[in-house]
């Protein structure tokens, strides 16, 4: 499968989150005017986010409208609150790659 250049900078962008620092997660979304956001995964005692989460936020709160790519890099799957958010911002289907960058599904 080859991929849009653009969806490529996306995964590469959650793989650089994702090692940069040692989390389990790293997402990357690109919003409707092309600009990108990356992230990881937030695990603390009093909060809990999803790498996806996080970057749609920071997506949402700099003014962003709707989605173009989500991207999630991580060892597991998608979860459905995952797929909800990237829906509601008009993604289809989300970008899911391993740690490797290897695209799956």
């Amino acid at each position: 499968m080859t991929l849009d250049p653009e969806d490529s900078k996306i995964i590469t962008l959650a793989r650089s989150a994702r090692a940069r620092n040692g989390s389990a997660e790293g997402a990357a979304v690109r919003d409707e005017t092309g600009r990108t956001y990356a992230a990881t995964n937030v695990a603390l005692d009093a909060l809990t986010l999803s790498a996806v989460q996080v970057a749609v936020a920071m997506a949402i709160s700099s003014g962003a409208r709707s989605l173009e790519a989500v991207a999630l890099v991580s060892e597991g799957a998608p979860s459905p609150a995952d797929e909800a958010v990237a829906a509601e911002l008009g993604v289809k289907s989300l970008l899911v790659a391993g740690p490797d960058g290897t695209l799956r599904g």
